[in-house]
């Protein structure tokens, strides 16, 4: 197992922050090597990626989310990838301190090189940096989804009930949207996130 942190302190807000990280499908955009994130309900995400020259498919659960400080998720099938990214308000509120945290299991012999030679790790820090980029080049976040979910709330039997509380979804910059990709308003899907209307702005 390899636990690895690494922070970046981010010119926006705390709460542009958080909104636009709640933005998963989005993720490929400044994730290295992220080829998709698919929102499948408000907790569960379905990940590809190439992890050292290695295709990887897995699925993660959010177990813990409050709204501008953190959110926590573990892997539930494929490759074992826990961790928990957190925000705080720095410099008065005008920035952003993120950390991320990550436990990684490598398998096989070409991951286990790459562990050795830290790329997992300096991968991390890359797209802490290229996230940076993203939201300061936006300037706003380009949806959000302001629920919470509570440790020992999500339900252990599948995709039934969400166990998540507070609001579904918020005033993005496209319209209302939930978690996942920015959306149109009045064009949602069942879960309460918005639907891709193309129009994220360039890294």
């Amino acid at each position: 197992m390899t636990t690895m942190e690494k922070s970046v302190t981010v010119d926006v807000p705390v709460h542009e922050v958080y909104d636009q990280w709640t933005q998963f499908e989005s993720f490929p955009k400044f994730m290295e090597g992220v080829e998709e994130v698919r929102q499948l309900d408000d907790t569960h995400l379905h990940w590809k990626a190439q992890i050292a020259g290695v295709e990887r498919e897995w699925d993660a659960e959010i177990v813990d989310q409050t709204p501008d400080e953190r959110i926590t998720w573990r892997a539930t099938g494929g490759a074992k990838n826990d961790g928990t990214v957190s925000f705080a308000p720095v410099e008065g509120g005008k920035c952003t301190r993120v950390t991320l945290r990550m436990d990684f299991e490598p398998e096989g012999f070409a991951e286990k090189a790459g562990d050795m030679l830290h790329i997992v790790q300096s991968r991390v820090g890359g797209d802490l940096d290229r996230f940076k980029d993203f939201i300061e080049h936006a300037g706003s976040a380009t949806g959000g989804w302001r629920g919470e979910v509570k440790p020992g709330d999500v339900d252990r039997g599948g995709l039934g009930s969400m166990g998540t509380t507070g609001t579904t979804g918020t005033t993005g910059m496209t319209g209302t949207t939930g978690p996942g990709s920015p959306g149109n308003a009045g064009f949602e899907d069942m879960s309460g996130r918005g639907l891709d209307d193309g129009t994220m702005p360039p890294v």
